[in-house]
Order: C-alpha cells, then sequence, then structure tokens
C-alpha cells in the first residue's frame, strides 16, 4: 500500500482528514475554544423583525476538558430547530478521498522540492524534523495540505483532538433531533484551498511554520481572551499577525473577507425564516470591522453578546 494511502486508511483517519480540511483557520488565526466561566461568551443572538440566530464562533480541534460548555452555550443551542455549520465534518461520506487525495499530494514523480523556493524546502526540512515527519510523506504534500498538517501535528501534541472539536460535539448532540445545514462544504473548502497559486500556498506554508513555535503560548493568551468573551484582544492578535506578513494578504481576502459575506447572505436566509438557528463558525470570521457581527449589525439587525 503507498504511503498516502495509509495516512488516510480507516473511518477515524477520514475523520481526522474531514477535520484537517477546516483546521486552517487555526493555522491562519491561531483560535482557541468558545467557552467561559463567568462574563461574556463568544457567542452573539442575533434578532431581525421575526427570528433570531445564534452565532458561536469555534475551532475544530479541542481539549477534552472543555466540556461540559458554559450554560449559556448549551441553552443557546436547545433554543434552536436548525444548526448550521461551516462544513458537515460528522458526515464522512460528503468528503470524496479520491479527490482530496488528487488535491493534497503531487502526482507521479512530481514533489514539492521542485514547487517551492530552495530556502523554503530547506526550512520545511528542518521544522518537519524536529517532530519527526517522514521526507517521504513531506515530499509529496502540496503546500496548502502540508500547512494543516503541522498544524495539525502540533495541535495534537498540545492535547488538542478533532474528536473534541466544538462542531464535532454540536453535531453529535444534533444528530436526529434539530436539522443540519451547511454554509460551505468540505468539497468548498478543499477547491478553495487547493485552488490558489503556488506562490499563495508556498506564503501559506511559511506562514504556517513561523507560527509553530509559538503556537502554545498564543493559544494560552487567546484562551484567556476568550475566558472573558474579549473579541477586541482577538482581533488585535489576529490583525497583528496578518499585517506582518504581507504575503498573507490574497489569501487572507480569500479565505475569510469573502466567506464572510458569503455566509452573512445566508445567515440572512435564517433570519428571515421562522426556525431558529444556532451558527457555528470559525471565531476568525466573526471579528472585526469585516467580521461577520458587525457586517450583520450594519445590516441593521439586533446583536447582543451573550
Amino acid at each position: 500500500m503507498l504511503e498516502n494511502e495509509k495516512v488516510f486508511r480507516g473511518g477515524k483517519m477520514k475523520r481526522k482528514a474531514a477535520a484537517i480540511v477546516s483546521v486552517f483557520c487555526i493555522a491562519l488565526f491561531l483560535i482557541s475554544s468558545a467557552y467561559a466561566d463567568n462574563g461574556k461568551n463568544f457567542l452573539w443572538k442575533v434578532q431581525s423583525e421575526t427570528n433570531t440566530v445564534y452565532l458561536l464562533g469555534s475551532v475544530h480541534f479541542m481539549k477534552k476538558d472543555i466540556y461540559p460548555l458554559n450554560k449559556k452555550i448549551e441553552e443557546a443551542f436547545e433554543k434552536a430547530d436548525i444548526l448550521a455549520v461551516e462544513a458537515n465534518v460528522n458526515d464522512i461520506g460528503q468528503i470524496d478521498m479520491q479527490q482530496l487525495m488528487s488535491t493534497a499530494f503531487y502526482p507521479g514523480e512530481e514533489t514539492l522540492e521542485k514547487h517551492v523556493s530552495r530556502e523554503t524546502y530547506e526550512l520545511i526540512l528542518k521544522e518537519s524534523g524536529k517532530i519527526g515527519f517522514p521526507q517521504v510523506i513531506i515530499d509529496k504534500q502540496r503546500p496548502w495540505f502540508l500547512a494543516l498538517t503541522l498544524t495539525s501535528l502540533e495541535l495534537l501534541r498540545e492535547g488538542f483532538d478533532p474528536d473534541f472539536g466544538i462542531d464535532m460535539h454540536f453535531l453529535s448532540k444534533a444528530s436526529g433531533k434539530k436539522k443540519i445545514r451547511e454554509l460551505e462544504s468540505a468539497e468548498y473548502q478543499i477547491r478553495l484551498l487547493s485552488g490558489f497559486s503556488d506562490d499563495e500556498q508556498e506564503a501559506f506554508l511559511l506562514y504556517t511554520i513561523k507560527d509553530l513555535s509559538s503556537l502554545k503560548g498564543d493559544l494560552d493568551t487567546l484562551l484567556s481572551a476568550w475566558s472573558t468573551g474579549d473579541a477586541k484582544t482577538m482581533e488585535s492578535l489576529i490583525t497583528k499577525s496578518i499585517a506582518e506578513d504581507k504575503g498573507m494578504s490574497s489569501m487572507f481576502e480569500k479565505l475569510i473577507y469573502k466567506r464572510n459575506s458569503d455566509m452573512v447572505t445566508k445567515i440572512e436566509g435564517f433570519l428571515q425564516a421562522k426556525e431558529t438557528c444556532f451558527v457555528i463558525v470559525g471565531a476568525g470570521h466573526l471579528v472585526g470591522a469585516r467580521g461577520i457581527v458587525e457586517l450583520l449589525r450594519k445590516k441593521g439587525y439586533k446583536i447582543e453578546q451573550l
């Protein structure tokens, strides 16, 4: 069996692959969990004249000890008729593994070394060697997927796991009890990431490698911000990171701002319907002047952080 096939063999690995597809929010912004014992949560109540939507910021890798979540979050979920997520990562069947393999790995004799600069390639070998990641697998991965793989491995080392992700938690609770809707899909996210040029993918990979060394400290800092519902601090940390890496600007526009606008359109559809909806999106999509919360506020909806 080929090394690439071994990586994705088995149902559990497929579930982890589904989570890896979505984990770029962590790779870009190192966003942490959505819980708080006191004060505010990373949860917003959005009201139209006829309906209510709850917006929860999330990550797809989380620690087991995050549970139980804050009572306000669970109560908001219980009030909802519909659960809406970016992609239903609990539905393994929706992921075309052949498509993922073809967009994540180079075919034949083609390798990563031929698609990035010598400086980048040497840095990749150096950093991946620190965590014992085999070069034979590195050489076959395209930059966008390698960036997500390295981040995922580091998060697992720090005790974060996709099986305890916020999305997975609520998708499991909603199964058979609530309607489940997707704002996007895993297939869409794969196409988006794999569609970037070689230069953009290399910039994404370099950005990820540079942030790996500070991942633990950043997660600790952001957990503290989350514990008080401090969206302003979260926003400043996000924008500071992007400002320091101009090579990420084009990807940031496509990965965040464009998707924010698209998701707002779908959320407005829920606000105009009759059933209450509980929406979970990557926390990086909620903050800032061009984040989903502010975009909805500018459209005249009543918004309250819970």
